[in-house]
């Protein structure tokens, strides 16, 4: 099921035609044809679970197709940025190039991004387009920090004695992509499957907050980053998505709320706190977010 509702930024919950059709304040939050475009974005019309659903929590996914949900529009605003470049590079996909078509086998549907001759004289290059945080793109280029003793020590203040520290850089670490690259690589497997033959995979990544302060304390100092992907094998992936459909399925079919989705899923929790759209219908979700209230009243009151 789609989004149903909007939440205000003053928490009121409206649904989302009869936001459109008349706000009940003075001042929209913000355009009206951007909220349209909003809406439009989360009423999907896919029937089967595509890739990128099966890749997300079992749980996660069956929320959203089986129960209503509100979401906050501004927190929609870095999908439409995605959906935007998506167009731009589809408009100008001249040549032997093909682009945002879907293509389905017997257990999902994805629809790829870029592919053809996208980047050198290699017409086999599967192309994925990601707009995403300096964060993200620390943990999937492999960055990571570490303190790195100056052998100097404090002479005052609360740290006299003690040694001090800097923080360093190190470019060596293991690459954050499994998802991304579980995306990428079916995408090759249903290309091939339709005929074509897929020579490289390649994320092009855009850094949302590039030109912000942290994004440098990161490492991340371009705007654009091209991440090779590697080859995963098709019969671990067949397994996987074989195994997430089923599980999904059965669900579905036995109206059972699935398992909380695995750790990684939900991004140690964070994505539960406030990045999964359906987090309001998940008793797990509803535990950790009243834990985190509860823990925020208490450090107020000892203020």
């Amino acid at each position: 099921m789609p989004a149903t509702k909007f939440i205000c930024p003053s928490g009121q919950r409206i649904r989302i035609t009869d936001c459109l059709s008349s706000c009940p304040y003075e001042q929209r939050c913000m355009f009206l044809p951007t909220l349209r475009a909003v809406a439009n974005s989360l009423d999907r019309k896919i029937a089967e679970p595509t890739v990128t659903e099966l890749i997300a929590g079992v749980r996660e996914t069956y929320l959203k197709k089986t129960s209503t949900y509100a979401v906050e529009p501004a927190s929609v605003l870095y999908d439409l940025q995605g959906q935007a470049i998506h167009s731009i590079n589809e408009l100008n996909t001249q040549g032997a190039i093909l682009s945002e078509e879907r293509l389905k086998d017997e257990i999902t549907s994805g629809q790829f991004d870029l592919f053809g001759k996208i980047l050198d004289a290699d017409d086999g290059v599967l192309g994925d387009l990601k707009i995403t945080s300096s964060f993200k793109l620390m943990k999937a280029l492999g960055i990571y920090k570490v303190k790195v003793d100056t052998g100097e020590i404090y002479k005052s203040g609360l740290k006299k004695g003690q040694p001090k520290f800097r923080t360093e850089l190190r470019y060596d670490g293991v690459r954050d992509l499994l998802d991304w690259s579980i995306q990428l690589n079916y995408y090759r497997m249903l290309l091939e499957d339709a005929g074509f033959s897929v020579n490289r995979m390649t994320i092009q990544a855009i850094c949302r907050d590039a030109s912000l302060r942290i994004a440098q304390e990161r490492g991340i100092d371009k705007s654009v980053y091209l991440i090779p992907i590697n080859k995963i094998s098709d019969h671990w992936l067949t397994r996987y998505f074989q195994h997430k459909a089923k599980l999904l399925h059965e669900a579905i079919e036995t109206k059972t709320l699935p398992p909380v989705c695995s750790h990684r899923e939900r991004w140690g929790n964070r994505k539960c706190l406030g990045y999964c759209a359906a987090r309001e219908n998940c008793p797990y979700a509803q535990r950790l977010i009243s834990r985190k209230e509860v823990i925020n009243d208490e450090l107020q009151l000892s203020a």
